[in-house]
């Protein structure tokens, strides 16, 4: 008989406490599945005395997580303590070194460390499973680095953060501002206190850099990702969106160029057409574009508790299973290093919001400077005010908006033409501008 898999988990969450949870009650069915048992044999968490709602009767107590990724009885280590420093990366590398297997759901620790904590699994023979760091319940690690390891992958792209996701769905439905969406978002527990590293991108940027590695055979490099947040947007962004056939989404998108690979964060109109834009309130979704396949997405919750010990639940059945495969699809020396691409390179179609004084001779201007990039509309909407203009009454140009709708053309020359118009002094404020993202 093949002996149990002994299982130490440092960190008692929400995540912990579930995966304890699952192990004692779907024990039987991951003991017919790995042919072998799974056993729970040691935890550790900050307090001992907090009610996690499970029994951790008979389960040893270790002192700190070093001490746990030291426990001769403990073959796989969980880290669930996030963070992308200690005590996580000294538990998660002794363990490593000592021969275990490492399951872990921490996308900070992977994003800044993964290649070291790579290394350490291949020299030493343990496994490295972090299905839980990128996309809660979804199962994208295993179907970039195994389920499409012969498949060339041109394009990976998501909804990676349900955070923005929620605020910009409640925007779109309800015509809410970004602010009282967020407030929103942090009253029922969606958004934290500091809600800046979600909604500023960079949640989203960690995630995408390893998704990068994984389709790409690149050294995760989080410093590589071009990031924008949401807070720009506003609710007149979406209706236009939405009256001109599109949707608003936080897209992390790394895609192979001819240039290398570019790796960016930004909202993003997509069709409404395509799966990406279906996607809804705080679910995540990621979008595969493979040479000689159609585009593959996986659409799921993203994260809680349940969703992210899903994950990490499968990744112990891997372990127990005795599966290794190389942590991030090719051995860490074979990684290619990548760099920040430029944005103003990058090629697409642009949606643009300007406030432009409603005189003769506005829209000519407007269309002149992008005729002078060589860039060509799509659409134009200018929207009139209802009823009689404060600003002409007082004998002064009133602002209007347009909105434009460009075909492919290069960044640099959207920025180029449209410092150009603010030099003319024929609109005001700062123009908003949204990147759209074909199908």
């Amino acid at each position: 008989m093949v002996a149990p898999l002994k299982v130490g988990i440092a960190g008692l969450g929400t995540v912990g406490a579930e995966v304890v949870r699952l192990i004692e009650s779907e024990g039987r069915t991951l003991a017919e599945r790995c042919g072998r048992a799974v056993q729970v044999v040691a935890v550790t968490a900050r307090s001992k005395a907090k009610k996690r709602g499970v029994d951790l009767g008979g389960i040893a107590w270790a002192k700190d997580p070093l001490r746990l990724a030291n426990d001769p009885n403990v073959d796989c280590l969980v880290e669930l303590i996030g963070g992308a420093g200690e005590p996580a990366l000294s538990a998660i590398e002794t363990a490593l070194k000592s021969g275990k297997s490492v399951v872990t759901a921490n996308k900070a620790l992977i994003a800044k460390h993964g290649l070291r904590l790579a290394a350490a699994a291949e020299k030493h023979g343990g496994a490295l499973n972090f299905e839980a760091a990128v996309g809660g319940a979804i199962p994208i690690v295993k179907t970039l680095r195994e389920g499409l390891a012969a498949t060339g992958i041109n394009r990976v792209y998501g909804i990676l953060n349900g955070t923005c996701n929620y605020i910009l769905t409640r925007m779109e439905q309800e015509g809410l501002s970004f602010a009282e969406c967020l407030k929103d978002a942090q009253r029922l527990g969606y958004a934290e206190a500091d809600p800046s590293f979600d909604v500023d991108g960079d949640d989203t940027a960690q995630k995408l850099a390893i998704l990068a590695s994984l389709a790409f055979g690149t050294k995760v490099a989080q410093g590589a990702v071009y990031v924008e947040g949401i807070s720009s947007i506003a609710p007149e962004d979406l209706r236009a969106a939405s009256e001109l056939g599109y949707r608003v989404k936080l897209l992390g998108v790394a895609m192979r160029t001819v240039k290398g690979i570019e790796q960016r964060v930004h909202p993003t109109m997509v069709p409404k057409s395509s799966s990406i834009a279906q996607v809804m309130g705080v679910t995540n979704a990621v979008t595969i574009d493979g040479e000689g396949i159609a585009p593959i997405t996986l659409v799921g919750p993203g994260a809680g508790g349940a969703a992210t010990a899903s994950a990490v639940l499968a990744d112990i059945a891997d372990v127990a299973r005795g599966v290794r495969i190389t942590p991030f699809g090719r051995p860490v020396e074979r990684l290619k290093a990548t760099e920040k691409a430029p944005m103003e390179r990058h090629e697409g179609g642009y949606y643009i919001r300007l406030m432009a004084r409603d005189l003769p001779g506005t829209a000519a201007t407007i269309a002149n400077r992008l005729a002078e990039q060589k860039i060509s509309i799509e659409s134009i909407v200018q929207r009139h005010p209802n009823g009689v203009d404060a600003g002409r009454s007082a004998g002064k140009a009133s602002q209007v908006p347009v909105l434009l709708i460009t075909y492919a053309t290069h960044e640099d020359a959207v920025h180029r033409a449209l410092q150009a118009v603010q030099r003319d002094k024929v609109i005001s404020g700062r123009p908003q501008v949204i990147r759209i993202e074909k199908n």
